[in-house]
């Protein structure tokens, strides 16, 4: 329904967050992999049509909210239902299902992450969700033996895991190719760190700055910036980039290959930090006393176009970009971002000022770190206001689509609105406040929402614009 609504609304890009498994709550930055998908994302529809569970199954009398996720009761839900799922797959005599299981379990393109997602998610359970640091001390340094015992021990869990990630990627091939047979291209997101607390950390912790005990001495943020006045704190384990270096970056090969078996087109997060990025001491409690230390820089992206080609990515470019940091996007071949939002401030020389808007790069109103569109307005000055109105005009239209007209109208390649904005929302609809630790990642759409009205309007301005193929 949703992709037929993108065709009807003359849209050729579909862009995602990651669909890795979510981490606290709720982030997609803060995933438990970088190669599995998302439990949750798995349709029990589906399920249901591919015969893996009876109808009444999925039927409940418990109400979920419209406007938002709650993820607790969601993850629940779920949950119970893949449980049913193996337990019923487990007993059927489905010989094509078991086949397909089979061959995805030993596909190559797994060989590299299933099994230790599969036995990181079945110790995860068994210490009742604790990080990996807090499991007994052999399983968290990996000790063969104790490892070789945990998958004895726990064979049909580890299983029931291998069998969850064939579902989700059995069901995310074909929405893929539902948006191709309608000409749709799906934009993917790679964030540039993993979390601590993830199959990535606890399996290849050589790849990280970690101390003996597998501790962080530094982690990742960003300094004060637009969005926080004491830098952001992520705390992600940063990289041993030059052990990358010395495998070909690998991992990272890995990591895109799988990336692009789900999507198009890359959008890399926080491409500055391949330049250099922000290293604050893990003891620090916000991100405002760290320092820039250099990134891999140009060999990191000559590397991956060896080994993979000319793969479309898209450079996050934003937050603090430094000369440094433009000449590597520039070399590396990536278009860039512009954001409106951050284009109407007195600075002429602002790149997400309309004006000056190149080609080479993707033009979004907003993104899922800002405001919606009808918010971020409605906290404008009136100096603000008047000189948004001086680039984008006075008239009456409200100004998500004053804003919608003027992305389609920049020379940018490609333009992308969040759905937030298409629909009118308000703040209360806003998908992310960096920073900020909760009331995040929740918001989503319901299918009554996209009405024959707003397609019209989004294909009249890409007719306009010359964004219709």
């Amino acid at each position: 329904m949703f992709l037929d609504w993108c065709v009807e609304a003359g849209q050729s890009f579909w862009q995602l967050l990651p669909l890795t498994p979510t981490g606290p709550g709720g982030s997609p930055y803060g995933s438990h992999s970088a190669f599995a998908g998302n439990a949750m994302l798995i349709s029990p529809d589906e399920l249901v049509n591919e015969m893996f569970l009876p109808r009444e199954s999925i039927e409940t009398s418990a109400t979920f909210s419209d406007g938002h996720v709650d993820l607790g009761r969601v993850m629940a839900y779920k949950s119970r239902l893949l449980r049913e799922s193996w337990s019923r797959f487990q007993r059927s005599a489905n010989r094509e299902a078991r086949l397909a299981l089979e061959s995805f379990t030993f596909a190559p393109e797994q060989e590299s992450w299933l099994d230790d997602w599969a036995l990181y998610s079945a110790l995860k359970n068994r210490f009742e969700g604790a990080e990996w640091l807090r499991w007994d001390r052999e399983l968290a340094m990996r000790d063969a033996g104790a490892l070789a015992r945990a998958r004895s021990e726990l064979h049909g869990e580890v299983a029931f895991h291998k069998f969850v990630q064939f579902l989700f990627f059995r069901q995310w091939n074909r929405v893929r190719e539902a948006a191709g047979a309608r000409g749709i291209r799906i934009i993917g997101d790679v964030p540039i760190y993993v979390a601590l607390d993830s199959a990535d950390v606890w399996s290849r912790p050589e790849l990280f700055l970690l101390n003996e005990e597998r501790e962080p001495v530094v982690v990742a943020g960003v300094p004060p910036d637009y969005f926080s006045k004491t830098g952001q704190r992520w705390g992600n384990p940063l990289y041993r980039w030059d052990r990358l270096e010395e495998d070909g970056y690998d991992w990272w090969v890995s990591r895109l290959e799988a990336n692009f078996r789900l999507a198009d087109l890359v959008r890399l997060d926080h491409f500055r930090g391949f330049a250099s990025y922000w290293e604050v001491p893990a003891t620090e409690e916000t991100a405002i006393n760290g320092r820039w230390v250099k990134g891999p820089g140009i060999a990191f992206f000559n590397s991956i176009r060896t080994q993979l080609g000319d793969v479309p990515l898209i450079a996050e470019d934003l937050g603090d970009i430094t000369p440094e940091v433009d000449a590597l996007r520039k070399a590396s071949g990536l278009p860039g971002m512009h954001v409106l939002q951050f284009g109407f401030g007195a600075d002429v020389t602002n790149p997400h000022r309309p004006a000056n808007h190149h080609s080479h790069a993707v033009v979004y109103t907003g993104t899922h770190d800002n405001d919606t569109t009808v918010g971020w307005y409605a906290e404008l000055t009136s100096e603000e206001r008047e000189r948004l109105n001086v680039w984008i005009g006075h008239e009456e239209t409200p100004i998500e689509w004053r804003m919608i007209r003027a992305a389609y109208e920049s020379p940018a390649v490609i333009a992308m609105v969040p759905m937030q904005d298409v629909l009118g929302l308000g703040s209360e609809a806003r998908m992310n406040v960096p920073g900020e630790g909760s009331d995040n990642w929740t918001w989503r759409a319901t299918p009554r929402q996209f009405l024959p009205d707003q397609a019209a309007k989004l294909r009249s301005l890409a007719v306009a614009a010359g964004r219709v193929r």
